[in-house]
């Protein structure tokens, strides 16, 4: 029987074992910024999903437009992934729960129960990466990009 292709599978595969993802958001001037954030997996939905304090310039960056790029990147693998997506502010106590771990008392000291702990939700809408055989990036299939609301 022929196996089906799940984008969400390849993008997890590809970013697996990378601990941290450059992302970018767009300053209101129209700049763009670039800060390290914790992986996530990807879930089954197509969604990225990170930690951050809702005080800090990306999520005002975020506020303003919420068009996000990860950029993901193992040397050592040869895998290079760039992921465009948008980027939703969410504030979820079951989910950040879920999402959790004691390496985010590093930023968060109070845990779940900081006041400024937000939840940043990439919904997926275009990836493509570096395929080492054709020397060249390569659209990854599956993700759409005119369904995301903007």
């Amino acid at each position: 029987m022929a196996q089906t292709y799940d984008p969400v599978a390849k993008l997890n595969e590809l970013i697996k074992g990378i601990d941290f993802a450059m992302l970018t958001t767009i300053r209101s001037d129209g700049s763009l910024h670039c800060r390290p954030m914790a992986t996530q997996e990807v879930d089954r939905d197509g969604v990225i999903w990170f930690f951050s304090d809702s005080t800090a310039q990306k999520v005002e960056a975020i506020r303003k437009d919420n068009r996000v790029n990860l950029a993901y990147s193992d040397v050592g693998s040869q895998r290079y992934v760039s992921i465009a997506g948008r980027c939703e502010l969410v504030r979820d106590v079951g989910k950040a729960k879920q999402l959790w771990s004691p390496l985010y008392r590093t930023w968060f000291p109070k845990g779940l129960d900081d006041p400024n702990l937000i939840l940043l939700k990439v919904h997926v809408q275009d990836a493509e990466y570096w395929h080492v055989p054709e020397d060249r990036m390569v659209q990854l299939p599956g993700f759409a990009k005119a369904g995301i609301a903007g």
